[in-house]
């Protein structure tokens, strides 16, 4: 990982009093391997390196867990419901990797590092959690730098689904919202 831009990271999520309450909340849930990821955290920087006044608004709270003892989908509206309950007015995405490789055709996903592989561009595959001691953990298995670039990046999944990629590229509109960002092949 790009161990110069991780303090960066940590620094930018410091600072920002809705992801520290957020991260705050995932970690007392308690989810085993519980972490935020995606989109909240790749807008974070995004919107910091944009020089926007302002956060952009939030479209999700992508919190991610491993718990393959428990694969149900219920448990992850249950858990939504309480991180609701916990810090009202964010709309929180709740999904167990343990079983997300059944919807995306995948052998089971050891832990949350391994699911992130899975994911199809690389600014995406980012995730943070929050220790009992405070300390903010970056999960990155492609490192920091095309998150810090503004760079769109297929992963060797996003290669391999690339008619998926593209159409998240369409869909969700990052080189429109963040002018800077730019598609590298």
């Amino acid at each position: 990982m790009d161990r110069d831009l991780e303090p960066a990271l940590i620094g930018l999520v410091r600072g920002d009093a809705v992801m520290m309450a957020a991260l705050t909340a995932v970690r007392d849930l308690g989810l085993p391997q519980g972490a935020i990821g995606a989109g909240f955290v790749r807008a974070l920087v995004w919107d910091h390196l944009s020089g926007f006044a302002t956060r952009s608004a939030v479209e999700d709270v992508d919190v991610l867990y491993h718990d393959p003892a428990d694969i149900d989908p219920r448990r992850e509206t249950e858990h939504e419901a309480r991180l609701a309950r916990m810090l009202p007015g964010l709309p929180w995405s709740v999904r167990n990797q343990a079983r997300m490789h059944l919807r995306n055709d995948d052998a089971p996903y050891r832990d949350l590092d391994h699911a992130l592989r899975h994911w199809l561009e690389t600014p995406t595959c980012v995730a943070l959690s929050l220790g009992a001691d405070g300390r903010v953990t970056v999960i990155a298995p492609f490192g920091l730098a095309d998150l810090f670039a503004l760079v769109i990046r297929p992963t060797p999944r996003g290669r391999e689904r690339r008619g998926a990629f593209d159409e998240r590229i369409a869909v969700k509109g990052w080189l429109r919202r963040w002018p800077r960002a730019r598609l590298v092949e």
